[in-house]
Formats: C-alpha cells, structure tokens, sequence
C-alpha cells in the first residue's frame, strides 16, 4: 500500500460492505475519490477537518469481563506513523462523545463525554528563546510524566444522564492520554506509556483509555475498482488491507452493562458517537457514527453534511430507499454475480430498528444506531461474519472488532437474504494487526520510526472466498419486513436481518427486550 502523504487518502469510495446501501439508496453512481473505508473521510465538511472526523464505532459484551460492555470509537482517519513534528493530538474545542440510547426511542438517554486539553512546556536545556524546540519530545520518554515528553495531554471523563432533570458527573479529572508513538528512539517501550495510560474511576465502575492505536478496521478498498472493470478484473488480485500502515485516535471504555441499560429492565442499548466542535457560541455537531459506512455510500452528496449535523430522531427525512440497490446491479452486470436487483425488502429490514429477537427493542423508533443485546447469547461459535454466520453475538449485534463488516455486506446485497446463498469477499478476513485479548483490545500503534507494509495482495483469488469458514447451523430468522422509508440504512439490516443457512433449522427464540 502506497503511504505517500497524509492527504492522499485512499482513492476510493467506500467499503463495498455499505457501498451497496449506496446502491441501495438508489443515489448517484459510485464515483472514484469520493470516500473511503468505514466513516474516514465520509463527507465535505468534515473531510478537510481530520481530527474532528469519527471513522470507527464498535461496542461488545467485553470477553475476558462478564457482565461489561466495551465501547470503542475512533477519530482522524489514515494517521501517517512518521507524521510529525506535531503528529496527532486531539482537538481541545470539541466534546467528543458516545450516545447511548436505551429504551429504543432515538433519543440519547446517556452520554459519555471526553473533554481535552493540551500543555506545552518548553522542556529543560531549552534554548530557543523562550519560543521551544519544534520538537513534541526532546529525549527518550520513558513515562507519560517524563520530563522530555513537552507536549502531553489529559482528559476530562463526563458521564450525563440526560432527562426531565439533566444530571452530569465526572467520572474521570484530569486523565493522562497515550502520546502519538514518534518513534522508538524517542519512545522505546511504547506499551508502558499505552499501559499507564489506562485508568478506571474511584469507584471502579469505568475503565477509560485514550490515545493512539493501529487502525482496526479491514478491508480492501480495490474492490471498488473492480467493479469499474470487467468480469475478468473482477477475478484479480484482492485481499490486499488498504488500511494497513495507518493509525487513528482512539476513546475506549468498558462499563457495567447495569449502568447502560434502562431503569426499566430493558438491555438493549443503541449506540453512536458523535463530534461537537466550538464555533465560538455554542457547540455544534460536526460528526456522527452509528453503523459503518452509511454516510459513504448510503446518504446522498448533497445530503451528507446535514446527516453529520442531525441527531437519529431526524433520520427519515434524511435516508432514501433502499428497495432497488445499485450495488446488486453492478455485481450483476459487471462481475456475473446473480444478485437480486429489485423489491430488496430483506434490505430494508432491521437496520432501522434492530433484528427482532436479536438486537430490536420494544417500540423502537427507526433510526440509524449501532444496536448492543447487553445479555451475550451463549452456546455460540465464534464467526468473522457475526450473524449470517451463525454468531448471535457478532455485526449487527453490535460490532467487534474482529467482525468484517463487508464481506457481511457483499453476501447480504448479493441476496444472501433472497434464497441466493453466495461467499462472496474482499479476501481480507482479519485486521494485519492482532487485537489484545484485555482492555482496551486494540493493537499498539505503528511507530514513526518504521516502515509498514502491508501484507502483498493474494493474486489469483477473485471476490468469491471465504466460504470455508461458514457454519451450517441456524442462523437468525428474517421475521417481518418492515420498510420504512429510511431503507438505506440496509446495509446493517441487510448484515442484520438473517442468514438463508444452507441446511435451515428452527428458528432462534425471540428475545423480549
């Protein structure tokens, strides 16, 4: 993968995954250079503006701590690991937060909200006049306290329950962040500063963590250009990680799923995070994240701003339909896939609200949330492709971050849901990087100071693969379309909705939320 500079991001649109609620939302072509993977880079107005730009939302029953929930979300996409003098903080003008809405109304019924500021210090020696050295470190640092570090951050943690009576508390006061990794001369043990820079409340209850990561998303963003090809550029070179070599700023939090879930008994939660920068008045939303790449590829140009500033009460006057998919059409024509083109209702099903029995609360309003069942399904083998793979825990149960989302997409669009059982895929079925398996799960950051590659493209595979790893048993049932006009927002109902197993069995008991 080429990593020129920081601006020439990657050159294509969309993951193929959400690309197809481009199609389906029946909006204009796929262009080339309009976007790229998940939400980096999704819209106009955000796009020149990095460090306000959420790509990323993943949230999960933590593995190794029953009964917590994992929150993870991540800022300023396509991180260049060498990109000083001034690498990557965060802004200190913004409120980023994660939303959570726990009784299905669209509404955030609770708030966590990192707040930042920045302290630079001319560091000792310093000869400079008084102006400093250019530098963010002039010696090795060795602790988040070390006197060579000269510019460092710290955090805020904000817990607000929103109601009739506002109630906000600080969880976290004054929270060191994990510098950007500059390199190992200047940083030889990196995992100690990301260590120490993981705190929990006094009262236990919430662990935090902020600072820079590897990029956890995958995929292979040349897929898109395949599709600008022909049948025989279809069955080219893929499974090439266009995301490997770059890092992102990354907020994460595990909390009690108690704490999450509604008074009234319900535990299943929506989730999205969000950007309110300062405009010098008041704080304004710049950026939003429920699902990945649904301001790509399903909401319109013209549209995409409004989406980023909009709260999901607004949502159905801001999605298109989703019934006749482009993206169904372009596998179709150009890559021989025989994919439903027309009456997608399988498309339309549970993004909105969530799979019933699975993820949909009771009289849930449609809008576009990533949805968590805080009570994990047991008896589940673990699949990459989450739901249509038989994993009752996986996307669109919530994200993780081993989930890949567009090989879920790709089948789902090419009428996995419609009796055309396919395997189809980007041929990237796990991140370069290998997650933790504690808090915060995300891998350490590529340093500065090496060159990254990623791994050579798989020449020969085509976009069929991935098909030995699929269970046979159930998957979820496709229960009743409901097609609210937001429709696009299929790409996650489409993942979501169900899976046509090869060999169909009783359906799963339906959950009461």
């Amino acid at each position: 993968m080429s990593r020129t500079r920081r601006t020439a991001r990657i050159r294509t649109a969309a993951l193929l995954g959400v690309g197809m609620l481009l199609a389906a939302a029946g909006t204009a072509g796929l262009a080339p250079g309009t976007a790229s993977a998940s939400s980096h880079r999704e819209a106009p107005g955000i796009q020149g503006e990095p460090e306000y730009d959420n790509t990323d939302l993943y949230a999960f029953n933590s593995p190794d701590k029953a009964g917590t929930v994992t929150l993870i979300a991540n800022w300023d996409p396509f991180e260049e690991p060498a990109g000083g003098p001034n690498f990557y903080p965060w802004a200190t003008d913004a409120h980023f937060d994660i939303n959570i809405d726990n009784n299905g109304d669209a509404k955030a019924d609770l708030i966590y909200r990192w707040d930042f500021t920045t302290r630079r210090t001319p560091g000792p020696g310093d000869s400079f006049s008084g102006n400093g050295t250019f530098l963010t470190n002039n010696g090795q640092v060795t602790t988040l306290q070390d006197e060579n570090l000269l510019l460092r951050q710290t955090y805020d943690l904000t817990r607000i329950v929103v109601g009739n009576s506002r109630k906000t508390r600080k969880i976290l006061d004054n929270a060191p962040v994990a510098p950007s990794y500059a390199g190992d001369v200047s940083m030889p043990d990196y995992r100690s500063l990301r260590n120490a820079a993981v705190v929990t409340s006094k009262d236990g209850a919430h662990t935090s963590f902020a600072g820079q990561t590897e990029d956890p998303f995958f995929l292979d963003l040349r897929v898109f250009d395949l599709l600008y090809g022909d049948q025989n550029t279809c069955n080219k070179e893929i499974g090439h990680d266009s995301l490997a070599g770059y890092n992102v700023n990354t907020l994460a939090l595990q909390v009690p799923a108690g704490l999450l879930n509604s008074a009234a008994g319900r535990h299943i939660v929506g989730v999205w995070s969000t950007t309110e920068r300062w405009n010098g008045k008041r704080y304004v939303q710049v950026s939003r994240l429920g699902q990945p790449l649904v301001n790509e590829a399903v909401i319109p140009y013209r549209l995409k701003d409004t989406f980023n500033a909009i709260p999901p009460t607004k949502d159905a006057a801001a999605l298109p339909f989703v019934k006749k998919p482009e993206l169904a059409s372009l596998l179709k024509n150009v890559c021989g896939v025989n994919a439903p083109t027309d009456n997608r209702d399988d498309l339309v099903q549970v993004f909105l609200t969530g799979v019933p029995g699975l993820n949909s609360p009771k009289g849930v309003t449609p809008s576009e949330q990533l949805r968590l069942n805080t009570h994990p399904f047991g008896g589940q083998a673990f699949s990459r492709l989450g739901v249509i793979g038989g994993d009752h825990n996986g996307f669109p149960n919530g994200r993780r971050l081993q989930d890949d989302v567009v090989d879920i997409a790709l089948q789902v669009v090419a009428g996995e849901l419609k009796g055309n059982p396919n395997d189809l895929g980007d041929a990237v079925n796990k991140n370069d990087a290998d997650f933790g398996s504690t808090f915060p799960y995300v891998a350490l950051p590529l340093s500065g100071s090496v060159e990254k590659t990623s791994p050579p493209a798989k020449s020969g595979q085509t976009l069929l693969t991935g098909g030995a790893d699929r269970p046979t048993g159930d998957g979820f049932p496709t229960g009743d379309v409901a097609l609210a006009g937001l429709g696009a927002l299929a790409l996650v109902a489409v993942a979501v909705a169900a899976r046509r197993a090869r060999t169909r069995t009783a359906p799963v008991a339906v959950l009461q939320a």
